[in-house]
């Protein structure tokens, strides 16, 4: 199952990445020293690169009868803070303790010159992850209903662990957590961009002159979507695994309500690079509406600001989508021949659209 496209996605050994101009996301002789000294499976690997992520690389290996995912960040240079793989992997680990259906953490590596960046490992998952297609067993109009559902039960799940005490109190400060989320992605737009677009700024001003007041701390996912899910294998449906734990903090829960819903995707709206399951356009599927009504039913919580976090999420989509298409301009995308590319237009359109929630005339074209 293997593949070496152009002998850059993946190598056989250290001498020949170290003549490469490019580095190659997976080393594999680095990759089965890793495993031997943890007794992972024996003989030689197998592999494929499995998912959508735009920024992340996860890769299928298989040795023996065994098989283990590998996750790390994308090529250097990095942005400052991003891509943490060490920090994600602990993440689930505290959250697996706590009962979130997460894949198992099977191994940490820190030092960078394995492969050029920390990663991990951890368990595969039989599953399914909904994205463009619905797969048949989930096709029917009763599951893509509780197909919705499971994903705000799954999400409301999450914001109800206690985040009070312990190790998991550590891994982020709830108190300004949304001035914080403000005042940082407007920093990473003045690095992570060539152009000039004067909507980032005008919404930034508006999102910091109209904070909410915040409610209860509680464990933000920070790419809560559909996307993200694992889902069983058999009906009915059900959240077999919560993926991509790379912005995960403690803050307010809307947060990821905000994101799940601006994001969502349903008939009659405007599509975005952030529309990554299309599917739900189709009919079964909860509309977001109803999705926010389940939301509020669950938890009590007074959901009149959730424009402000809609508008919030569609921003700060824009700027780190801003910054995937710098580096594809940068060419250090070299692989990405649609998404990279069609970001031209594509953050502008999401500056548009969270003007729209914040209520900006003129949305956020200037």
């Amino acid at each position: 199952m293997q593949t070496v496209p152009d002998g850059v996605e993946v190598v056989a050994d250290r001498e020949r990445a170290e003549r490469l101009d490019a580095p190659p996301l997976l080393v594999v002789d680095a990759v089965t020293a890793f495993l031997d000294a943890r007794r992972l499976g024996r003989g030689p690997l197998a592999w494929r690169r499995i998912g959508d992520g735009h920024s992340n690389v996860t890769y299928l290996i298989r040795r023996g009868g065994d098989s283990f995912v590998l996750r790390r960040g994308p090529r250097p240079p990095l942005p400052r803070s991003t891509h943490d793989m060490v920090r994600e992997a602990r993440v689930q680990r505290l959250l697996r303790e706590r009962g979130v259906p997460v894949p198992e953490i099977l191994g940490v590596c820190e030092d960078e010159s394995v492969l050029g960046v920390p990663f991990y490992l951890m368990s595969p998952l039989d599953g399914t992850v909904i994205t463009d297609t619905v797969p048949a067993h989930l096709s029917s109009a009763e599951q893509r209903g509780a197909t919705s559902r499971a994903v705000v039960d799954a999400l409301v799940a999450l914001h109800r662990i206690d985040v009070s005490g312990g190790e998991l109190a550590s891994l982020g400060r709830p108190e300004g957590y949304l001035a914080r989320q403000v005042e940082r992605f407007t920093g990473l737009w003045e690095i992570n961009t060539t152009r000039s677009l004067p909507a980032v700024e005008r919404i930034a001003d508006w999102l910091g002159r109209n904070l909410p007041t915040g409610g209860r701390a509680a464990v933000v996912h920070g790419d809560y979507r559909m996307g993200n899910l694992m889902f069983a294998p058999q009906a009915p449906a059900r959240v077999l695994a919560i993926l991509d734990w790379e912005m995960a903090t403690l803050g307010d829960p809307l947060a990821d309500l905000g994101y799940l819903t601006a994001t969502y995707a349903e008939p009659g709206t405007p599509r975005t690079p952030l529309e990554l399951t299309p599917v739900t356009r189709e009919p079964g599927y909860l509309p977001r509406a109803r999705l926010i009504e389940r939301y509020r039913a669950e938890t009590g919580l007074d959901l009149t600001p959730l424009p402000w976090y809609q508008a919030l999420a569609l921003w700060k989509a824009a700027i780190f989508c801003e910054a995937i298409h710098t580096r594809w301009l940068r060419g250090e995308r070299p692989e990405d021949t649609g998404f990279g590319p069609s970001l031209e237009a594509g953050v502008p359109r999401l500056l548009d659209l969270a003007a729209r929630y914040a209520g900006l005339a003129g949305g956020g074209r200037d």
